[in-house]
C-alpha cells in the first residue's frame, strides 16, 4: 500500500505549539480548541506583518525540532513500514525547513520515511524566494491508496486519485467542513486510522 501522510497536525502538534507562539508574540490568547480557521491570520486574528513575523519565526530548526509528536503517529507509521507498506511524507513546509524536518523525523524512529516538500499553499511569501523539492506535476504522477490529511485546503491534492482513502484527522478547523465523497472519514486519532485503513 502507497500511503501519503500530511506532516503538520498529523505527525506533530503544530497548531498547539502556535497558540502559545501567539500568546508569546503578540499577547494573543487563542486557546488551541477555538482555531476556527486553516487560515491562521485569520483564526489568530493577525495583520499580515504579524502573520508572516509569525511564520517566519515557527519556521526556525530550533522551533520546528520542538513540537510534539501526535500521540501514536510514529507507532502507526512504524507498524506501517514494517508490513512493507511504503510510507511518504508530503508537507506544505518550504524546503528551506526541510534538514529540521527530517532530524525531526530521524530523531523520533522515521529515518526510513520519504519527505517532500510541496507547495500546497503558495506560502512562499513569508519566507522570501522559499522553494520546494516536489514539483505539483511530478506529484500528480505519484500514486497512492491511503492518505492521513488534516487541511480541507489539500483535500484538491487528492481529486486525480478516485479510489484514495482519505483519513482526516480531527481538527478544531476541518469540524465544519464538508467532505468531497465518500471516501473520505474523520479520524479522532492514530489508533483509529489505524483500525480503518484495511491492512
Amino acid at each position: 500500500m502507497n500511503i501519503y501522510i500530511d506532516f503538520d497536525d498529523c505527525l506533530c502538534e503544530t497548531a498547539r505549539h502556535f497558540t502559545g507562539l501567539v500568546k508569546e508574540l503578540y499577547g494573543i490568547d487563542c486557546p488551541y480548541g477555538k482555531i476556527q480557521f486553516f487560515d491562521l491570520q485569520k483564526s489568530f486574528s493577525l495583520t499580515a506583518e504579524q502573520y508572516e513575523q509569525m511564520m517566519i519565526k515557527a519556521h526556525k530548526p530550533e522551533i520546528l525540532l520542538a513540537y510534539d509528536e501526535t500521540p501514536g503517529a510514529v507507532k502507526t507509521v512504524t507498524g506501517w513500514l514494517e508490513k512493507g507498506h511504503d510510507v511518504k511524507i508530503i508537507t506544505g513546509r518550504p524546503f528551506s525547513a526541510y534538514d529540521a524536518s527530517r532530524e525531526w523525523l530521524d530523531q523520533h524512529g522515521l529515518e526510513k520515511v520519504d519527505l517532500y516538500c510541496l507547495n500546497k499553499y503558495g506560502r512562499d511569501t513569508f519566507i522570501k524566494g522559499s522553494s520546494f523539492n516536489l514539483e505539483l506535476e511530478d506529484y500528480y504522477r505519484m500514486h497512492f491508496d491511503l492518505a492521513v490529511e488534516d487541511s480541507p485546503a489539500a483535500f484538491k491534492f487528492f481529486d486525480h486519485l478516485p479510489d484514495l482513502k482519505v483519513m482526516v484527522f480531527d481538527r478544531p478547523w476541518n469540524k465544519n467542513c464538508t467532505f468531497p465523497n465518500q471516501n473520505y472519514k474523520r479520524c479522532t486519532g492514530w489508533e483509529m486510522i489505524d483500525s480503518m485503513t484495511g491492512r
